[in-house]
């Protein structure tokens, strides 16, 4: 039965060209293709011991989905306004770390609408190819980017406008239950155009003419390596049981899904060292 063990980070996410997810997790030194374990048993077992995914240290309880209390209380990653990234506070001079502030922040945004079961508005750094991962780490089987901003804090701001009017938040159980309709998102923006466009003009006036670029990108669809959605959704994790065995039904966002409607956030296990073991 092969097995690997090492610490676990989040799981690396791509879509190929019919759109496709493709999952690999990080286990220490290993990477090990999930799609292809689909159907198979498959053994979690933690070996009670959490590291902080920046620094390495020993921890007894992770914080922000992986790091230790001195990181999440010191780096800009983990900082207030990187949940909301209208609070960017760069412009005071009290960035936790500025370097780390000019080379994510202070660059081009995109804001974007997607299906994570029903629309939600969002923004991510980066949109290779039509896709960007946040959209796949959401479970979003829909996504279209609507503009392109100058920096983060700017992308925050529209995005506030629009979740007046739609969320910014995703339903997880919703999105991993998968019962939902295809949504028309270019029919969803031009009817929202004109509920927020007296807002984004005001924050266009402040950041510059030039800060901000409405798109015509066409919608893309993702489609995610499950094979039975679960119905009545259990959260297992961790902290809570030492082993999470079961016949892996489906991947997810961040979730594996398991028999007995069983599901596992894997992004929320970052640091822990674990052993994988499948037939």
């Amino acid at each position: 039965m092969p097995n690997f063990e090492g610490g676990v980070r989040k799981m690396h996410v791509a879509a190929n060209d019919e759109g496709d997810v493709e999952y690999i997790l990080p286990i220490g030194e290993h990477r090990v293709g999930l799609n292809a374990l689909l159907g198979k048993v498959i053994t979690i077992r933690s070996l009670k011991q959490i590291h902080c995914v920046h620094c390495g240290r020993k921890t007894n309880k992770s914080f922000s989905q992986g790091y230790c209390f001195p990181c999440m209380r010191s780096l800009a990653q983990c900082d207030t306004c990187i949940i909301k990234p209208e609070k960017c506070h760069y412009e005071e001079g009290t960035c936790r770390e500025p370097q780390w502030g000019e080379d994510n922040c202070l660059q081009d945004h995109f804001v974007y609408l997607a299906n994570t079961g029903a629309v939600k508005v969002g923004i991510t750094r980066h949109v290779s190819e039509g896709v960007s991962s946040r959209w796949i780490d959401q479970g979003a089987t829909q996504a279209m980017a609507i503009y392109r901003v100058k920096n983060r804090k700017m992308s925050g701001l529209v995005e506030t406008a629009i979740a007046k009017h739609i969320s910014d938040k995703t339903n997880w159980r919703t999105m991993l239950k998968g019962d939902y309709a295809s949504i028309n998102l270019k029919d969803t923006w031009q009817s929202l155009k004109p509920l927020v466009s007296l807002e984004i003009d005001s924050i266009v006036n402040a950041f510059g003419a030039d800060s901000l670029t409405e798109l015509s990108s066409e919608p893309v669809e993702i489609g995610f390596p499950v094979q039975q959605h679960p119905i009545k959704i259990k959260s297992v994790n961790l902290d809570k049981v030492e082993e999470i065995q079961g016949t892996l039904l489906g991947i997810k966002g961040q979730y594996l899904m398991f028999d007995g409607d069983r599901v596992f956030n894997v992004r929320n296990a970052s640091g822990y060292s674990i052993n994988l073991a499948h037939d």
